[in-house]
């Protein structure tokens, strides 16, 4: 099987129409379909069920397109990391979630900074669920995850710190007042439903919160008192004057750990690990 037939069948199984995918990779549409025919006779199943108004998957054809998906994010990563082993000063790329573990990154680059031959560092803000992604196709070295509210599954992770979670709420909201909640309290708000986070297939969960992918999108949704939210404590530090966070007593704690993928054999990440547990 070859990386070109890959790319062409995952296009053709992710558009489901043979037109859409050519047009995606730039090519004819005949050389697509004979590529697909090709790759089945020489599997010697049915990927595809073709008819004239559709293109559906087979059994065979899902389990493909999963394992298709997978090679092609190695081959991907594999060739970013050694275009970037070629370069005379190799970093690293760290992906962070924008507005998260600020204190423990500052520490975690200072440190790192003083290590001999410490690589260049760049951070790397995403949105929720997108770590696995940019460290599965090599656009990320290493990742900082919250769990369990991250997917580290696939990956190696080394614990660096457990805390609380506080609410976040308007200033001049009546619970904002109180030393503690508890989740009922935060619940028990109609004005201020907890807002809804995408998942990892960019979905979001049934609830008449509104949905948000990012600290600052959320932040101005609370103060204009349309949501609510519980986060880590790190995470509510340093909010704007019209938010106010209150500690959650029985909301589950929050484990930050450093995470990379399991084959990386670069000396750099194994630098910034030893660092972060240090820490």
């Amino acid at each position: 099987m070859e990386i070109r037939e890959l790319r062409y069948f995952v296009a053709v199984a992710e558009e489901l129409h043979f037109g859409k995918a050519a047009q995606r990779l730039g090519i004819a549409q005949p050389p697509l379909s004979r590529t697909i025919t090709q790759l089945e006779r020489r599997l010697g199943v049915a990927l595809l069920e073709r008819t004239s108004r559709k293109v559906t998957l087979t059994e065979a054809g899902v389990v493909l397109l999963a394992e298709g998906r997978e090679i092609l994010s190695a081959v991907t990563a594999a060739e970013r990391r050694t275009q970037r082993a070629a370069t005379s000063r190799p970093g690293l790329v760290l992906a962070v979630k924008s507005g998260t573990a600020g204190e423990l990154l500052t520490k975690l680059l200072d440190a790192y900074a003083t290590e001999p031959g410490a690589a260049a560092v760049d951070v790397l803000l995403c949105e929720a669920h997108q770590h696995q992604r940019l460290l599965r196709d090599g656009q990320a070295d290493v990742a900082l995850l919250h769990l369990p509210f991250d997917a580290a599954a696939g990956l190696d992770t080394e614990p660096l710190c457990t805390e609380g979670q506080v609410a976040v709420l308007p200033a001049m909201h009546p619970l904002a007042t109180r030393p503690q909640l508890r989740m009922a309290d935060v619940t028990a708000l109609p004005e201020l439903p907890l807002a809804r986070w995408a998942d990892s297939d960019d979905s979001y969960p049934e609830g008449p919160g509104p949905e948000v992918r990012n600290l600052t999108q959320l932040f101005q949704l609370i103060a204009l008192g349309r949501a609510t939210v519980v986060i880590p404590e790190s995470a509510g530090a340093d909010l704007r004057r019209d938010l106010v966070a209150v500690p959650v007593l029985d909301a589950p704690p929050v484990t930050t750990v450093i995470a990379w993928p399991p084959h990386s054999r670069l000396r750099a990440v194994a630098d910034l690990i030893r660092v972060a547990t240090r820490l």
